[in-house]
Parts: structure tokens; sequence; C-alpha cells
């Protein structure tokens, strides 16, 4: 029998970038078309360090949304050299998720990161017994170490002392993009899990630079071997419920991607399950991908499943070459103008 759809659970996107002001109108009907909740990325400019401050920017994420559109944007702090054990206090009373760290200098907008996690002890003393996790970008920023390594090198430098001294410490190793942290979150002592976005399950580094540099593919961490590649996609449709959906869907206008110092960022957001579709799909797994989409997210941080369901159909359409953006600028969805093989149909 020819497969024509797919139904599952209705989503969630555990790692996104919604930025702020008018580029909201834009990227927030694109995620709430197809989930029902995602975690916010606290990296603005200036970064969301309070619950009041959380509190605030949920408050224009939902004045974004188209009417009638069921959403829940769930909120997360930006961990700083400064944050207190008040500050810790506050934001699980206020229901935030989660606080994120960044190196500093790792990322975009990520200048006010940590710069010694020694300076975050309290901090973190707090969150291992309330249970609020930790949401790591895991790249080490030295000047000296080749950026394809970055990831490895931050598990055993730094993710597995900062482990070693808060064992009860929830811990999301986010948008992984190598072997070592897969094999790491699969193997490691309980608290820990991680997101997979859809661009590093499909594509390597070869996608990003053969043929001339493409600058859409360009993300952080970067794309790596296709080695890597097929450990991240054999971790992903493992059913081991320690990973799980995160697009890290990064809207950059066209001209600061398309650029002499472009951004780092794939906007995946119009077109997310379409993608994950795919990449299960091409390792015949696609009994995997409700697990993965769905429910592995939502059991890691508490949350009920949702109650709907989404149709996926197997039908090629064709992305558009952009899209309309901030103050007439255009921002262009990764594979612009390429065939997608499957087919968001809606919520059931």
């Amino acid at each position: 029998m020819t497969l024509t759809h797919i139904d599952i659970i209705q989503p969630d996107d555990m790692h996104v970038h919604l930025r702020d002001g008018d580029a909201l109108n834009t990227v927030v009907p694109h995620t709430a078309r197809q989930f029902a909740r995602a975690m916010i990325m606290p990296n603005l400019k200036p970064p969301v360090t309070s619950a009041d401050m959380a509190a605030a920017y949920q408050t224009r994420i939902m004045a974004a949304l188209p009417e009638g559109v069921n959403f829940t944007p769930l909120m997360t702090l930006y961990l700083t050299d400064r944050t207190s054990p008040e500050d810790v206090n506050a934001a699980f009373n206020a229901g935030v998720k989660g606080f994120k760290l960044y190196p500093a200098g790792a990322t975009t907008n990520s200048d006010a990161g940590v710069t010694s996690l020694g300076r975050c002890s309290a901090a973190l003393e707090v969150m291992e017994a309330l249970g609020l996790p930790l949401l790591v970008h895991g790249e080490v920023t030295d000047v000296d170490i080749d950026i394809f390594d970055r990831e490895a090198i931050f598990i055993d430098r730094i993710l597995i002392p900062l482990r070693a001294r808060y064992p009860k410490l929830k811990v999301v190793l986010e948008h992984i993009t190598t072997r070592q942290a897969a094999e790491y979150v699969a193997t490691s002592e309980d608290g820990i899990a991680s997101t997979i976005t859809a661009h590093h399950l499909l594509y390597n580094r070869n996608a990003m630079l053969v043929g001339g540099i493409r600058p859409h593919y360009f993300c952080l961490p970067i794309l790596k071997r296709e080695s890597h590649r097929e450990a991240l996609i054999a971790a992903a449709a493992s059913g081991n419920p320690r990973f799980f959906l995160g697009t890290d869907s990064a809207p950059h206008a066209q001209h600061t991607k398309e650029n002499a110092c472009g951004c780092a960022g794939c906007y995946t957001a119009l077109h997310a399950m379409e993608l994950y579709a795919t990449a299960f799909e091409q390792v015949d797994a696609l009994d995997k991908l409700e697990g993965f989409s769905s429910v592995f997210g939502a059991q890691f941080y508490g949350l009920p499943l949702n109650a709907r369901k989404i149709r996926l159909l197997k039908e090629e359409w064709t992305l558009p070459d952009a899209l309309s953006f901030v103050d007439g600028q255009s921002l262009v969805p990764l594979n612009a103008g390429e065939a997608m093989g499957w087919k968001f149909a809606g919520i059931l």
C-alpha cells in the first residue's frame, strides 16, 4: 500500500529563536502553525535575564499570534555571571522552564554569556535543588580550538565536570552535532537529554561548502562530517527518550546572511515537520517520528502530551524563494525554491 499521510500527536519545538519586535509578526505564525508549544530562546538584545523580562517577552509573542491559534511559548532565561539564587527562585515561581547557558561569544547575541561557570555556582545549586533545567549551548570558544572540534571539547572540559559537581542538575545539551555528543547523551548518567535540529539530521558540511559557499546552511554549532550526521539520525531514530526535537530555527534578514561576514542560523520554522519527516523517512523510521517530536521533550520537561494531532501528507510542494520580513527585507528559508516531499496539512 502506498503511504499517503501520517498522523502524529502535535509536536513541540523545544528550541527556537523568535527574535523580537516586528520580526515576531513573521516568525511566530510559522512556529505556531505546526507546534503546540515552543521553548523560546532568550538571546535578545538586551538578553532576557529576569522573570519580569520573560513575562513581558511572552506577552509580545502572544500578541503576534494569528487569531484563533492555540500556542504556548515556554520561556527561558539567559544565565549570566550575575544570575543570583533569588533570580532562580523568582524564575521557578513564575513558571520559567530553564536557564540557557551560552558561553560568551559562542553564537548570535551571546556576548553577555557566561565567562566562568564558577561565577554561577550559587545559581546552579538552586537550579539543581528546584529541578530547573540548564539548557546548554555546548561549545568552547577558545580561539585556538578548531570550530569543528568545539562541541566535543566542551563535553570533556566543561560538561562532564559540571555534571560531576551538580549530579542532580537536569541538563539539555542543545542542538547536538557530533557523534561524541550523541554517544555521551545516550550513555551518561540520568538527568541529561538533547535536542537535534532537522538540518543536522539531513546535511553535512558539504551542503554548506561544496560548489561555493551557501550561507543559508551556516549555523552554530556548524554542520559536521557525514559520520557525525549518521550518528545523529541513528540517535534520533533510536526511540531513546533522551533525544527530542528542537529546530533551532533562527531568522536573519537575507542581506545579513548573504554577507562578507554572514550571520549564523538556519530558518526552518516554515517547514520544520516536513524536514524531520524527510530525515526519518530516509532511514525507514517514520514510526519513531512521533516519540521524537511529540512525546520525549514533553516528558523531560514534565509537560502533558498535546491533545490534538497533526497530519503530514506525502505530497510534493515547492518552498518559496523568500519570505517577507521586517521593513521590506526578505527572509530566506533553508531549501528555498526546492521541492519538498512532505507537506504539513494542518491540525486534526
